[in-house]
């Protein structure tokens, strides 16, 4: 490339066009071997952290005949018969031991320097041995302190034969869509490798499980980053990389988090009992719908609306009900249901907190004495009844585009309803029918209509009938679904 003194002296021989662009591309070059910056560098932070992030190598018995291949069908005259025949007869013999040893690889990181490590649960879960191996080539058989199906952690502790380093967790709440994020942990086994990227998304619901509040990040997190750190710029733990989306399995930018304000609870948890003990409300909820929302008069579709509570629980002794809206728990606004499992589960045991709920378009206010969601749980699988029969009988009708009936011994049976349940059932669900808008199905009970039991066909169309004559645009029912739980829909109302 010529110099800015070589192209104007060939100015005479050049358009002045092409002489103002070769003049603006010499002076915006950068000068031989200088190089432009790029991001800055996480070196440093990158050398504090990797001694602290470990692999997490797990080895458990499955039976030794999973996986055999059945001997072909051959005829007798082949040629290859008894070939095969000996490697099969050899494989059964093989076979018959009962166990053999598999392994799996995963990733955790060291929160206490006397050797407390966090990973995930599903890297240990069935593990017969689990060994810890740290950067410097340490290497420390662990045992389990505690593990949490529901949020998918674990607490692993290891003889440490002297201080250990560790890292320390951090305030997830700060982080916000766009920050720069740090992933390491033990990528297909290569072992500590770092990634770089950033926030993607907040208050990531994948269903996972019942308290899902990702983090999104587009850091590289492939299979083995499983249970370790994600880190913010500061070198705080603000999430544990848990999940991806990836039809390959290999990333493709999007990955998920446990956030640490979430784990820090469930963790201490399991370090100090080594068991959950999450507060327990004692009520089933629903999201509420635009059509939910109109028909309770509610303005916006925000909230958590009771679908049932469980008998002697905290809700029903409180006073809370079916059909209540839960807007605020422990003073803290509920937009979405799903809020709201997350809030009582963070709630210690045995705490009075105060619940507001809309009731018949007023605002009430119970003071509620948390449960224990471990022991709530048992009590409802005890309180589950053995199936019977209970003669009901009526004519069949057909109300918006669904024909039902009174409950009947032969009904009962066929779609497996309780004897304690009251209300007409679900024969039939015509399709593009309002019925069949709002998710009614075969086999389902409706148990009230407009706030009201029933308990024959005639009840609901006669409900329907006086709700179409006040020019009502929809009939609030709770239905018990197939599942066995109890719901709020909206079905729309025909005019005219």
């Amino acid at each position: 490339m010529k110099s800015i003194r070589a192209v104007t002296a060939d100015a005479g021989r050049i358009p002045a066009a092409v002489m103002w662009l070769l003049l603006t591309l010499a002076v915006l070059a950068p000068a031989s071997g200088v190089r432009a910056a790029g991001p800055e560098s996480v070196a440093n932070a990158a050398e504090h952290l990797l001694p602290a992030v470990v692999n997490i190598s797990t080895t458990q018995k499955v039976d030794s005949a999973m996986g055999q291949v059945p001997p072909p069908n051959l005829p007798e005259n082949s040629p290859f018969k008894e070939f095969f025949d000996d490697f099969f007869e050899k494989q059964q013999r093989e076979g018959e031991q009962p166990q053999r040893k598999v392994s799996s690889l995963g990733s955790g990181f060291v929160i206490d320097p006397t050797g407390v490590i966090v990973t995930n649960n599903h890297v240990i879960e069935g593990a017969e041995e689990i060994e810890v191996k740290f950067p410097d080539g340490l290497s420390l058989k662990a045992e389990i302190l505690g593990k949490d199906t529901k949020t998918d952690l674990a607490v692993l502790k290891v003889p440490a034969p002297h201080a250990l380093p560790f890292v320390q967790f951090g305030d997830s709440d700060k982080l916000r869509v766009g920050d720069w994020v740090m992933a390491i942990g033990n990528p297909f086994g290569l072992g500590g490798s770092l990634t770089l990227g950033i926030v993607s998304a907040r208050n990531r619901d994948i269903n996972a499980g019942p308290y899902d509040d990702f983090i999104q990040t587009d850091a590289a997190i492939n299979r083995g980053n499983s249970g370790g750190p994600l880190f913010n710029m500061d070198g705080d733990v603000v999430g544990i990389n848990t999940a991806i989306i990836s039809p390959s399995g290999g990333s493709i930018g999007i990955g998920f988090s446990v956030p640490a304000n979430t784990a820090k609870i469930v963790i201490d948890q399991l370090r100090q009992y080594g068991e959950t003990r999450r507060g327990w409300l004692g009520v089933k909820i629903q999201t509420i719908s635009p059509e939910i929302a109109d028909n309770l008069g509610l303005g916006t579709a925000e909230g958590a609306l009771v679908s049932d509570v469980v008998a002697t629980g905290p809700a029903e002794k409180a006073g809370i009900r079916a059909g209540d809206v839960i807007v605020s728990f422990d003073s803290r606004p509920i937009r979405e249901m799903r809020d709201l499992p997350r809030l009582v589960a963070d709630t210690p045991v045995d705490k009075s907190v105060p619940v507001v709920v809309i009731r018949a378009g007023a605002k009430q206010t119970f003071n509620v004495t948390l449960g224990r969601l471990e022991e709530g749980e048992k009590l409802v699988e005890a309180a589950q009844p053995a199936p019977d029969s209970m003669a009901t009988k009526a004519d069949s009708l057909d109300v918006l585009g669904m024909k039902i009936a009174a409950l009947s011994d032969d009904l009962r049976k066929k779609y497996k309803i309780q004897p304690q349940v009251e209300g007409v059932v679900v024969l039939s669900v015509t399709q593009d029918s309002p019925a069949s808008e709002a998710h009614i199905a075969a086999g389902e009970v409706i148990v009230e209509a407009d706030y009201k039991p029933v308990h024959l066909p005639k009840d609901v169309a006669d409900r329907v009938e006086q709700l179409q004559k006040n020019k009502k645009k929809a009939i609030f029912a709770r239905v018990l679904s197939l599942d066995g739980d109890l719901r709020f829909i909206a079905v729309k109302l025909k005019q005219g």
